[in-house]
Protein backbone atom coordinates (compact mmCIF):
# COMPACT_ATOMS: atom_id res chain seq x y z
CA UNK A 1 0.00 0.00 0.00
CA UNK A 2 2.86 2.34 0.87
CA UNK A 3 4.51 1.55 -2.44
CA UNK A 4 1.27 2.31 -4.30
CA UNK A 5 0.93 5.67 -2.53
CA UNK A 6 4.53 6.57 -3.31
CA UNK A 7 4.06 5.62 -6.95
CA UNK A 8 0.86 7.71 -7.13
CA UNK A 9 2.57 10.70 -5.52
CA UNK A 10 5.46 10.32 -7.95
CA UNK A 11 3.12 10.24 -10.95
CA UNK A 12 1.26 13.33 -9.71
CA UNK A 13 4.55 15.13 -9.17
CA UNK A 14 5.72 14.25 -12.67
CA UNK A 15 2.46 15.50 -14.16
CA UNK A 16 2.69 18.75 -12.17
CA UNK A 17 6.27 19.32 -13.31
CA UNK A 18 5.23 18.65 -16.90
CA UNK A 19 2.36 21.13 -16.56
CA UNK A 20 4.64 23.77 -15.06
CA UNK A 21 7.24 23.53 -17.84
CA UNK A 22 4.89 23.06 -20.79
CA UNK A 23 2.79 26.23 -20.86
CA UNK A 24 0.76 25.06 -23.84
CA UNK A 25 -0.98 22.42 -21.70
CA UNK A 26 -3.36 24.82 -19.94
CA UNK A 27 -4.76 26.54 -23.07
CA UNK A 28 -4.88 23.23 -24.95
CA UNK A 29 -6.83 21.49 -22.18
CA UNK A 30 -9.09 24.53 -21.78
CA UNK A 31 -9.84 24.61 -25.51
CA UNK A 32 -10.50 20.87 -25.58
CA UNK A 33 -12.88 21.16 -22.61
CA UNK A 34 -14.84 24.02 -24.23
CA UNK A 35 -15.07 22.25 -27.60
CA UNK A 36 -16.18 18.91 -26.12
CA UNK A 37 -18.74 20.56 -23.82
CA UNK A 38 -20.44 22.62 -26.51
CA UNK A 39 -20.20 19.84 -29.09
CA UNK A 40 -22.23 17.62 -26.75
CA UNK A 41 -24.52 20.52 -25.83
CA UNK A 42 -25.40 21.49 -29.43
CA UNK A 43 -27.91 19.62 -31.58
CA UNK A 44 -26.29 16.97 -33.79
CA UNK A 45 -22.83 18.34 -32.92
CA UNK A 46 -23.62 21.56 -34.81
CA UNK A 47 -20.87 23.32 -32.88
CA UNK A 48 -18.26 21.21 -34.66
CA UNK A 49 -19.76 21.82 -38.10
CA UNK A 50 -17.42 23.09 -40.79
CA UNK A 51 -19.30 26.35 -41.30
CA UNK A 52 -19.44 27.07 -37.57
CA UNK A 53 -15.72 26.41 -37.11
CA UNK A 54 -14.99 28.84 -39.94
CA UNK A 55 -17.21 31.41 -38.26
CA UNK A 56 -15.44 30.91 -34.91
CA UNK A 57 -12.05 31.29 -36.61
CA UNK A 58 -13.16 34.54 -38.26
CA UNK A 59 -14.60 35.83 -34.97
CA UNK A 60 -11.28 35.11 -33.26
CA UNK A 61 -9.40 37.48 -35.54
CA UNK A 62 -10.16 40.75 -33.73
CA UNK A 63 -9.29 39.45 -30.27
CA UNK A 64 -6.38 37.41 -31.64
CA UNK A 65 -4.69 40.28 -33.47
CA UNK A 66 -5.05 42.63 -30.51
CA UNK A 67 -3.86 39.90 -28.13
CA UNK A 68 -0.65 39.43 -30.12
CA UNK A 69 0.28 43.03 -29.33
CA UNK A 70 -0.84 42.62 -25.72
CA UNK A 71 1.45 39.60 -25.40
CA UNK A 72 4.49 41.77 -26.11
CA UNK A 73 3.36 44.36 -23.55
CA UNK A 74 2.58 41.84 -20.80
CA UNK A 75 5.79 39.87 -21.30
CA UNK A 76 7.58 43.20 -20.87
CA UNK A 77 5.89 43.65 -17.49
CA UNK A 78 3.19 46.11 -18.59
CA UNK A 79 -0.50 46.09 -19.38
CA UNK A 80 -2.78 48.13 -21.64
CA UNK A 81 -6.42 48.54 -20.61
CA UNK A 82 -7.13 51.02 -23.41
CA UNK A 83 -7.05 48.60 -26.35
CA UNK A 84 -10.86 48.43 -26.64
CA UNK A 85 -11.08 52.20 -26.94
CA UNK A 86 -8.16 52.24 -29.38
CA UNK A 87 -9.96 49.69 -31.55
CA UNK A 88 -13.11 51.84 -31.58
CA UNK A 89 -11.08 54.95 -32.44
CA UNK A 90 -9.31 53.12 -35.28
CA UNK A 91 -12.65 51.86 -36.61
CA UNK A 92 -14.14 55.38 -36.57
CA UNK A 93 -10.97 56.80 -38.15
CA UNK A 94 -11.25 54.19 -40.91
CA UNK A 95 -14.89 55.08 -41.56
CA UNK A 96 -14.13 58.81 -41.64
CA UNK A 97 -11.23 58.29 -44.05
CA UNK A 98 -13.39 56.28 -46.44
CA UNK A 99 -16.28 58.74 -46.08
CA UNK A 100 -13.91 61.54 -47.10
CA UNK A 101 -13.27 59.73 -50.38
CA UNK A 102 -9.89 58.16 -49.71
CA UNK A 103 -9.00 54.64 -50.85
CA UNK A 104 -9.08 51.50 -48.64
CA UNK A 105 -5.24 51.31 -48.48
CA UNK A 106 -5.22 54.86 -47.10
CA UNK A 107 -7.84 53.84 -44.52
CA UNK A 108 -5.69 50.87 -43.49
CA UNK A 109 -2.71 53.18 -42.98
CA UNK A 110 -4.82 55.63 -40.96
CA UNK A 111 -6.15 52.87 -38.69
CA UNK A 112 -2.73 51.43 -37.95
CA UNK A 113 -1.17 54.87 -37.45
CA UNK A 114 -4.00 55.77 -35.07
CA UNK A 115 -3.31 52.70 -32.99
CA UNK A 116 0.45 53.28 -32.98
CA UNK A 117 0.02 56.89 -31.82
CA UNK A 118 -2.26 55.78 -28.99
CA UNK A 119 0.30 53.19 -27.96
CA UNK A 120 3.05 55.80 -28.06
CA UNK A 121 0.96 58.08 -25.85
CA UNK A 122 0.57 55.29 -23.30
CA UNK A 123 4.31 54.64 -23.43
CA UNK A 124 5.14 58.29 -22.77
CA UNK A 125 2.80 58.35 -19.77
CA UNK A 126 4.46 55.24 -18.36
CA UNK A 127 8.07 56.22 -19.07
CA UNK A 128 7.93 60.01 -18.96
CA UNK A 129 5.57 60.62 -16.06
CA UNK A 130 6.35 57.23 -14.45
CA UNK A 131 2.68 56.40 -13.99
CA UNK A 132 1.86 52.78 -13.21
CA UNK A 133 0.73 51.14 -16.50
CA UNK A 134 -2.58 50.03 -14.98
CA UNK A 135 -3.48 53.58 -13.96
CA UNK A 136 -2.09 55.24 -17.10
CA UNK A 137 -4.00 53.01 -19.50
CA UNK A 138 -7.13 53.12 -17.34
CA UNK A 139 -7.08 56.87 -17.85
CA UNK A 140 -6.47 56.66 -21.59
CA UNK A 141 -9.25 54.06 -21.87
CA UNK A 142 -11.74 56.75 -20.91
CA UNK A 143 -9.99 59.63 -22.72
CA UNK A 144 -9.69 57.79 -26.03
CA UNK A 145 -13.31 56.63 -25.84
CA UNK A 146 -14.40 60.24 -25.30
CA UNK A 147 -12.26 61.39 -28.25
CA UNK A 148 -13.84 58.68 -30.39
CA UNK A 149 -17.33 59.89 -29.52
CA UNK A 150 -16.33 63.46 -30.36
CA UNK A 151 -14.89 62.52 -33.77
CA UNK A 152 -17.97 60.46 -34.58
CA UNK A 153 -20.29 63.21 -33.29
CA UNK A 154 -21.85 60.59 -30.99
CA UNK A 155 -23.24 58.60 -33.88
CA UNK A 156 -22.32 55.71 -36.12
CA UNK A 157 -20.12 56.71 -39.09
CA UNK A 158 -20.88 55.00 -42.38
CA UNK A 159 -18.85 55.46 -45.57
CA UNK A 160 -20.67 56.54 -48.72
CA UNK A 161 -19.78 53.29 -50.48
CA UNK A 162 -19.21 49.98 -48.77
CA UNK A 163 -15.53 48.93 -49.13
CA UNK A 164 -15.94 45.48 -50.65
CA UNK A 165 -12.22 44.70 -50.41
CA UNK A 166 -12.23 45.18 -46.64
CA UNK A 167 -15.58 43.49 -46.06
CA UNK A 168 -14.68 40.37 -48.05
CA UNK A 169 -11.39 40.17 -46.14
CA UNK A 170 -13.17 39.17 -42.91
CA UNK A 171 -16.11 37.18 -44.31
CA UNK A 172 -16.03 33.66 -42.81
CA UNK A 173 -18.07 31.96 -45.54
CA UNK A 174 -17.72 32.00 -49.29
CA UNK A 175 -13.96 32.62 -49.26
CA UNK A 176 -11.83 31.10 -52.00
CA UNK A 177 -9.27 30.12 -49.34
CA UNK A 178 -11.83 28.22 -47.19
CA UNK A 179 -10.93 30.30 -44.14
CA UNK A 180 -11.39 34.07 -44.28
CA UNK A 181 -8.27 35.90 -45.52
CA UNK A 182 -8.14 37.73 -42.18
CA UNK A 183 -7.62 34.38 -40.42
CA UNK A 184 -4.60 33.58 -42.60
CA UNK A 185 -3.28 37.08 -41.95
CA UNK A 186 -3.63 36.54 -38.20
CA UNK A 187 -1.75 33.24 -38.39
CA UNK A 188 1.02 34.89 -40.44
CA UNK A 189 1.28 37.72 -37.92
CA UNK A 190 1.42 35.14 -35.14
CA UNK A 191 4.33 33.34 -36.79
CA UNK A 192 6.20 36.61 -37.36
CA UNK A 193 5.57 37.72 -33.76
CA UNK A 194 6.73 34.34 -32.39
CA UNK A 195 9.95 34.61 -34.39
CA UNK A 196 10.49 38.14 -33.09
CA UNK A 197 9.93 37.07 -29.48
CA UNK A 198 12.00 33.90 -29.48
CA UNK A 199 14.81 34.46 -31.96
CA UNK A 200 15.68 38.15 -31.93
CA UNK A 201 17.48 40.54 -29.60
CA UNK A 202 14.25 42.52 -29.27
CA UNK A 203 12.48 39.44 -27.92
CA UNK A 204 15.23 38.61 -25.44
CA UNK A 205 15.20 42.19 -24.17
CA UNK A 206 11.42 42.01 -23.77
CA UNK A 207 11.62 38.86 -21.62
CA UNK A 208 14.50 40.35 -19.63
CA UNK A 209 12.54 43.55 -18.98
CA UNK A 210 9.50 41.68 -17.71
CA UNK A 211 11.49 39.23 -15.61
CA UNK A 212 13.52 41.85 -13.72
CA UNK A 213 13.50 45.49 -14.76
CA UNK A 214 16.39 46.48 -12.51
CA UNK A 215 18.58 43.63 -13.78
CA UNK A 216 17.65 44.54 -17.35
CA UNK A 217 18.67 48.16 -16.74
CA UNK A 218 21.97 47.11 -15.14
CA UNK A 219 22.71 44.79 -18.06
CA UNK A 220 22.62 47.71 -20.47
CA UNK A 221 19.07 47.49 -21.81
CA UNK A 222 17.52 50.90 -22.40
CA UNK A 223 14.39 50.17 -20.42
CA UNK A 224 12.36 53.24 -21.35
CA UNK A 225 13.12 52.85 -25.03
CA UNK A 226 12.08 49.20 -24.90
CA UNK A 227 8.79 50.14 -23.20
CA UNK A 228 8.11 52.73 -25.89
CA UNK A 229 8.68 50.09 -28.57
CA UNK A 230 6.39 47.60 -26.81
CA UNK A 231 3.46 49.94 -26.21
CA UNK A 232 3.70 51.40 -29.71
CA UNK A 233 3.75 47.89 -31.18
CA UNK A 234 0.78 46.91 -29.04
CA UNK A 235 -1.09 50.01 -30.22
CA UNK A 236 -0.28 49.14 -33.83
CA UNK A 237 -1.90 45.72 -33.40
CA UNK A 238 -4.89 47.30 -31.65
CA UNK A 239 -5.29 49.70 -34.58
CA UNK A 240 -5.24 46.78 -36.99
CA UNK A 241 -7.84 45.00 -34.86
CA UNK A 242 -9.96 48.17 -35.03
CA UNK A 243 -9.71 48.09 -38.80
CA UNK A 244 -11.00 44.50 -38.73
CA UNK A 245 -13.80 45.62 -36.42
CA UNK A 246 -14.86 48.20 -39.00
CA UNK A 247 -14.67 45.63 -41.80
CA UNK A 248 -16.85 43.24 -39.82
CA UNK A 249 -19.46 45.85 -38.84
CA UNK A 250 -19.14 47.89 -42.10
CA UNK A 251 -19.33 51.06 -40.03
CA UNK A 252 -17.43 53.00 -37.40
CA UNK A 253 -19.27 52.71 -34.10
CA UNK A 254 -17.83 54.82 -31.24
CA UNK A 255 -19.31 52.35 -28.73
CA UNK A 256 -17.75 49.28 -30.36
CA UNK A 257 -15.27 46.96 -28.61
CA UNK A 258 -16.31 48.09 -25.13
CA UNK A 259 -14.96 45.54 -22.64
CA UNK A 260 -12.98 43.62 -25.23
CA UNK A 261 -9.79 44.39 -23.30
CA UNK A 262 -10.87 41.75 -20.76
CA UNK A 263 -11.03 39.10 -23.48
CA UNK A 264 -7.67 40.21 -24.86
CA UNK A 265 -5.96 40.06 -21.46
CA UNK A 266 -7.68 36.75 -20.69
CA UNK A 267 -6.41 35.28 -23.97
CA UNK A 268 -2.83 36.19 -23.03
CA UNK A 269 -3.13 34.88 -19.46
CA UNK A 270 -4.89 31.67 -20.49
CA UNK A 271 -2.18 31.18 -23.10
CA UNK A 272 0.55 31.12 -20.46
CA UNK A 273 1.23 34.83 -20.03
CA UNK A 274 1.66 36.33 -16.59
CA UNK A 275 0.36 39.56 -15.12
CA UNK A 276 3.74 39.79 -13.38
CA UNK A 277 5.63 39.85 -16.69
CA UNK A 278 8.43 37.73 -18.12
CA UNK A 279 6.23 34.91 -19.42
CA UNK A 280 4.03 34.32 -22.43
CA UNK A 281 3.87 32.89 -25.92
CA UNK A 282 2.17 33.85 -29.15
CA UNK A 283 0.91 30.31 -29.83
CA UNK A 284 -0.63 30.11 -26.36
CA UNK A 285 -2.24 33.52 -26.83
CA UNK A 286 -3.86 32.53 -30.13
CA UNK A 287 -5.11 29.26 -28.63
CA UNK A 288 -6.49 31.23 -25.68
CA UNK A 289 -8.23 33.67 -28.04
CA UNK A 290 -9.77 30.78 -30.00
CA UNK A 291 -10.94 29.18 -26.74
CA UNK A 292 -12.68 32.37 -25.59
CA UNK A 293 -14.33 32.89 -28.97
CA UNK A 294 -15.47 29.27 -28.96
CA UNK A 295 -16.97 29.87 -25.52
CA UNK A 296 -18.93 32.89 -26.74
CA UNK A 297 -20.04 31.07 -29.89
CA UNK A 298 -21.09 28.01 -27.91
CA UNK A 299 -23.13 30.12 -25.50
CA UNK A 300 -24.86 31.76 -28.45
CA UNK A 301 -25.70 28.40 -30.05
CA UNK A 302 -27.01 27.16 -26.71
CA UNK A 303 -29.27 30.20 -26.46
CA UNK A 304 -27.68 31.46 -23.25
CA UNK A 305 -27.82 35.15 -22.42
CA UNK A 306 -24.81 37.50 -22.49
CA UNK A 307 -24.42 37.54 -18.73
CA UNK A 308 -23.47 33.84 -18.84
CA UNK A 309 -20.60 34.67 -21.20
CA UNK A 310 -19.46 37.52 -18.96
CA UNK A 311 -19.51 35.32 -15.85
CA UNK A 312 -17.62 32.57 -17.67
CA UNK A 313 -14.93 34.93 -18.99
CA UNK A 314 -14.49 36.49 -15.54
CA UNK A 315 -14.15 33.04 -13.97
CA UNK A 316 -11.59 32.06 -16.62
CA UNK A 317 -9.48 35.14 -15.86
CA UNK A 318 -9.49 34.38 -12.12
CA UNK A 319 -8.69 30.71 -12.73
CA UNK A 320 -5.89 31.55 -15.16
CA UNK A 321 -4.28 33.97 -12.70
CA UNK A 322 -4.56 31.39 -9.92
CA UNK A 323 -2.91 28.75 -12.12
CA UNK A 324 -0.15 31.21 -12.95
CA UNK A 325 0.46 31.75 -9.23
CA UNK A 326 0.70 28.02 -8.54
CA UNK A 327 2.95 27.55 -11.58
CA UNK A 328 5.36 30.22 -10.34
CA UNK A 329 5.28 28.76 -6.84
CA UNK A 330 6.05 25.29 -8.18
CA UNK A 331 8.96 26.62 -10.24
CA UNK A 332 10.36 28.38 -7.16
CA UNK A 333 10.10 25.20 -5.08
CA UNK A 334 11.94 23.21 -7.73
Amino acid sequence: MVATRCRTAFNVGVLLDFWVRQKWVTPAVGLLAVVVFFALKSDHFAFLGSDNMRIVAAQTVQVGVCAIGMTFIMIGGGIDLSVGSVMALAAVATALTLKAGYSPPAAVAVAMMTGALCGLMNALLVTGLRIVPFIATLGTLSAIRGLTRKLADNQVVRPVEEPESLVSFVQPLGSATWLAPAVWMTLALGVAAAVMLNWTVFGRRTFALGSNELAARLSGIRVNRQKIYLYTLGGLFAGLAGLLTFANMREGDPTASAGIELQVIAAVVVGGGSLMGGQGSILGTLVGAFMLTSLVNGCTLAGWENYVQEIAIGAIIVLAVALDYFRRKRLTEN
